[in-house]
């Protein structure tokens, strides 16, 4: 059961990928990134993407179609209240054309990451069951059925997760629960999240801040 949804959440990500790939996209330009970021992004997310504070994400190694595609969500568009709302990354990106946007997200891209690390090592062990094999009696899906065993994600489907700070994935998982973040395909995340405890989630993350 729980291999046979983590099969059908993947599945519902590779269609996304491939309509947003289908529409195309114009060469970035990682170079330009860089000026922006040193301008605009550096303050929160470090110059080279190695965010020092938890609660703004590590950037750097990121894939960029993921990257590009949050930078997006966060833009308002026509109007309209943004796919991804947070006042201070709608500010950031305010400004921001879509080529600005995809030069960032290619320069970020392209840096190296200076991994987090796992602080609990039993909250860890917990969620590397729950990462390797999900949790059968609340139907959830292994995390690696998406993200890959190491974390690794895949390129233009799923991130990469693997070293991230514990503090922002568990931030995330909990935003997804709420609702108030619901810029996952399909509500693939608020599904998960939706049938995980706070411990769980905190588990997880541990023990993804650690992978490599």
């Amino acid at each position: 059961m729980i291999r046979q949804l983590a099969y059908a959440v993947c599945a519902a990500g590779f269609l996304w990928a491939g309509a947003a790939a289908a529409q195309g996209a114009a060469k970035p330009d990682a170079a330009k990134g860089q000026t922006i970021a040193a301008q605009v992004c550096a303050a929160c997310h470090a110059a080279d993407g190695n965010s020092p504070a938890a609660a703004n994400p590590k950037l750097a190694g990121q894939f960029y179609d993921y990257l590009h595609r949050q930078l997006a969500n966060f833009k308002s568009q026509d109007g309209k209240k943004a796919v991804r709302e947070n006042a201070v990354m709608g500010a950031m990106v305010a400004n921001l054309s879509a080529a600005d946007m995809q030069n960032v997200a290619a320069y970020y891209a392209s840096q190296k990451l200076k991994p987090a690390v796992a602080k609990d090592k039993e909250l860890a062990a917990l969620g590397q069951k729950i990462y390797r094999g999900g949790i059968a009696a609340t139907a959830v899906a292994a995390c690696a059925g998406c993200h890959g065993p190491s974390g690794a994600g895949m390129p233009a489907q799923y991130p990469r997760i693997s070293g991230q700070f514990a503090e922002y994935l568990e931030a995330q998982l909990k935003a997804f629960r709420a609702g108030t973040r619901a810029n996952d395909p399909n509500g693939m995340m608020r599904g998960v999240a939706a049938r995980m405890t706070d411990r769980e989630i905190q588990a997880v993350a541990e023990y993804a801040a650690g992978l490599r």
